[in-house]
């Protein structure tokens, strides 16, 4: 149940999005469902892009706004590239918010680690693609758990092919959400564009990603942390929607201010020093431009 304090924020300080346009990634359950239902009532166009339409279609029909719904499966580029290339207005606001949670090893359909290629890589390629479309904010949904892992990005093995283990992936892959949105800023400021990049992350939130952890003994704890211990999706959707629409500098990261950043009102919040690392950011970046095919677009500071 939100608190007081979330409720106040959520109900008055959520700006008037009458006339703007919204893409919400996993927009169909959870936070992102939350998120868009948000922003569609406060008067936003809100785009679901999901892996499923016809899933899509239902989450949408259950939120009083305007909504649309399209295709986009983050694990395979060619669908991010189909997305991309169907995209022809401006785009206010882009939440990277889809996302796998410490699932068994997989592959994405261009051969990606599946969590570091869903997270990461498939937001990273469809940022770069939509950039020169959006007009104000990029926000991408990381987590408190970008500190556990090894810490660090593992350049040597991002796929992690040597000793795969569902919790260290999945850190990783949200490590590299926040340096992506280090060096996505660093770009945006040195080109002159006015486009913010900024991240959140919802604290323990009640949703259905943690039901697909590899895990039995970890599925069965995150159960009971979901029954005893979360907030629920529309609590753990309030970071984002702060990160989204409060004027905030570049690069800012968002999440709870209650114990642990587990729960409570959306605030400033800090990260890892890894996380903070603008050589680490950079070398990403172009690792990540090599792997998808795409680029920092040429001009944008002269669009947004």
């Amino acid at each position: 149940m939100a608190t007081d304090k979330q409720q106040k924020w959520n109900a008055i300080r959520l700006p008037d999005q009458t006339g703007r346009t919204a893409v919400v990634t996993g927009a169909n359950s959870g936070i992102g469902l939350r998120a868009a239902e948000a922003l569609a009532g406060a008067g936003a166009h809100v785009v679901f892009a999901v892996r499923d339409p016809e899933r899509g279609e239902a989450a949408a029909r259950t939120v009083n706004g305007s909504t649309e719904v399209r295709r986009l499966d983050l694990a395979d580029l060619s669908s991010v590239r189909e997305f991309a290339t169907g995209w022809d207005r401006p785009l206010d606001l882009l939440i990277n918010n889809a996302g796998v949670m410490m699932i068994p090893q997989q592959l994405t359909a261009d051969g990606f680690e599946k969590q570091f290629g869903t997270n990461h890589l498939g937001h990273f390629a469809l940022t770069n693609l939509l950039l020169p479309y959006v007009t104000d904010r990029v926000v991408t949904v990381s987590s408190g758990l970008h500190r556990g892992g090894s810490g660090v990005i593992d350049f040597d093995d991002l796929n992690q092919t040597a000793n795969y283990r569902p919790t260290r992936a999945y850190a990783q892959s949200k490590l590299a959400n926040l340096l992506f949105t280090l060096e996505l800023q660093r770009r945006l400021t040195e080109s002159g564009s006015r486009v913010r990049a900024t991240a959140a992350h919802p604290g323990y939130a009640k949703t259905n990603l943690q039901s697909h952890a590899a895990n039995p003994l970890m599925r069965g704890f995150l159960r009971i942390g979901n029954r005893f211990m979360a907030q629920d999706d529309s609590a753990g959707a309030l970071p984002t929607l702060y990160a989204a629409t409060q004027d905030l500098p570049g690069a800012s990261y968002v999440g709870p201010d209650g114990l642990g950043e587990s729960r409570g009102a959306p605030t400033l919040v800090g990260r890892s020093a890894a996380a903070s690392d603008p050589a680490a950011a950079r070398r990403l970046w172009t690792v990540s431009e090599e792997l998808t095919g795409t680029r920092f677009p040429q001009g944008v500071g002269t669009r947004g």
